[in-house]
């Protein structure tokens, strides 16, 4: 089992970043994604990522909005993406300076590559992710 972890900092305060961040509802289409779906709600609730290549459908496992962290898993077997057993943690810390530290990280089975490319896209994954909220959070 192959894992890749992020460790990014924010300069926005955590209950923004969570906002943003914390949001598993709150994927928007951009940077190759073309569209999004959502069922159901909370823990078990199925998003859908529908790319060029294919969709990608993932099961939102744990949710704890106290701690500031969830988990989820990829859960379809036709996922584009070259990971097998495929799950994620975010987990968002609060520093002294009302900063916030994002630690994103992924357990999976590397499919049809290299172990050194899938933790390579995994982590490029994790980190347009959080650029995208610093982003969005440092411009406001």
């Amino acid at each position: 089992m192959a894992e890749t972890k992020v460790v990014e900092k924010i300069n926005a305060s955590l209950d923004l970043v969570w906002l943003n961040l914390g949001n598993f509802a709150g994927l928007k289409p951009g940077s190759g994604i073309e569209s999004v779906d959502y069922k159901g709600e909370g823990v078990g609730m199925i998003r859908s990522i529908h790319l060029s290549i294919g969709t990608v459908e993932e099961r939102l496992d744990h949710y704890d909005p106290e701690a500031k962290n969830y988990s989820y898993s990829i859960i379809n077997e036709d996922c584009p993406l070259p990971f097998l057993n495929y799950s994620a943690t975010v987990q968002l810390l609060e520093n002294d300076d009302n900063t916030t530290t994002v630690e994103w990280t992924g357990r999976f089975e590397p499919k049809g590559i290299e172990e050194s490319q899938a933790q390579t896209m995994a982590y490029n994954m994790y980190s347009n992710a959080i650029k995208g909220a610093r982003l969005e959070l440092e411009s406001n």
